[in-house]
């Protein structure tokens, strides 16, 4: 089989990536891909890839558009996309074989990767309004969710037993409308339990209602709205669920504060917020855009 597949040097990224300007400040899905691939050029060093546009993404913008010889002011505009190769227009055949021939995994560009996620999309496991030939992490995290529900290695890479599983019955579908209902009950259940601790006092170590510590409210609220046990702290909890490139209703939102990696977490809320207990302040809520939160914030999880 032979398809067009769109295709610029020195990369063909998600189709989402290279819509709007990015610049320090922001948070969004985008910023995380712009990041891996400042990764993949050598350019972006720190260890995780987030949603965050801070400091470090804007001093590896800067490098990049030396190197290429833009204005360097660490804006990611029209320009600076052309020289990452992404421009819309450009294009090519290429011969893309037989869907299922192949292994797909995150960051490769191939015709196939399209017929993944429709795939996956009429199934309900692919949530954008888009498809594109780019397997990001969009891409993974709905592969990972099909693989869990089939009893399959969940680790985002489509071989052989993950295409056999594709080609099932299409009773999955009916199953994957029941989980998701399911799944949007439980997690209103748990911002609604959250919600109801609203100004209970921080204690350290607490995990009742007399008292909540971070992780402590986390555990007490999961196990009481929806019988999950989740680890006592938060970098165990961060090691649990699957990543998402934006949080809904009852993911967990996490950040770095006064030590390396995820040690503070919140419950997502809605409306770009979540409630978590501050030491300063108990159970409270919280804008993912405050000036504290924004610079801190690693990235969501879906347990």
């Amino acid at each position: 089989m032979v398809g067009t597949l769109l295709v610029s040097s020195p990369l063909v990224s998600n189709a989402a990536l290279g819509d709007q300007t990015l610049k320090s400040g922001m948070t969004h899905s985008d910023v995380k891909q712009l990041q891996e691939f400042l990764k993949k050029k050598g350019h972006f060093k720190s260890s995780r890839t987030t949603t965050y546009f801070g400091t470090v993404t804007k001093s590896a913008v800067i490098n990049f558009q030396k190197k290429y010889r833009l204005q360097a002011d660490g804006i990611v505009g029209k320009n600076t996309y052309k020289s990452m190769g992404i421009s819309k227009g450009v294009t090519q055949t290429v011969s893309s074989g037989s869907f299922g021939n192949r292994t797909l995994k995150s960051g490769m560009t191939h015709s196939n990767v399209k017929q993944l996620q429709e795939t996956l999309k009429k199934k309900g496991y692919f949530k954008s309004s888009r498809t594109t030939t780019y397997f990001g992490t969009v891409t993974k995290s709905a592969v990972i969710n099909f693989q869990k529900n089939h009893g399959l290695k969940a680790d985002g890479i489509v071989g052989k037993n993950t295409f056999k599983a594709l080609g099932s019955s299409k009773t999955v579908s009916t199953n994957v409308a029941v989980k998701a209902a399911s799944t949007s009950s439980k997690s209103a259940k748990i911002v609604s339990n959250a919600k109801k601790y609203m100004n209970v006092p921080y204690k350290w170590g607490g995990s009742t209602p007399s008292g909540f510590d971070c992780s402590g409210f986390l555990v007490y609220v999961f196990k009481q709205s929806a019988n999950i046990s989740l680890p006592r702290t938060v970098s165990e909890i961060y090691k649990k669920g699957v990543r998402v490139s934006s949080p809904k209703v009852g993911d967990l939102v996490f950040f770095e504060t006064y030590k390396p990696g995820a040690s503070h977490a919140g419950i997502y809320v809605g409306n770009n917020q979540f409630i978590h207990t501050s030491s300063s302040q108990g159970v409270t809520i919280s804008s993912l855009s405050n000036s504290y939160w924004s610079p801190r914030y690693l990235g969501a999880k879906r347990i």
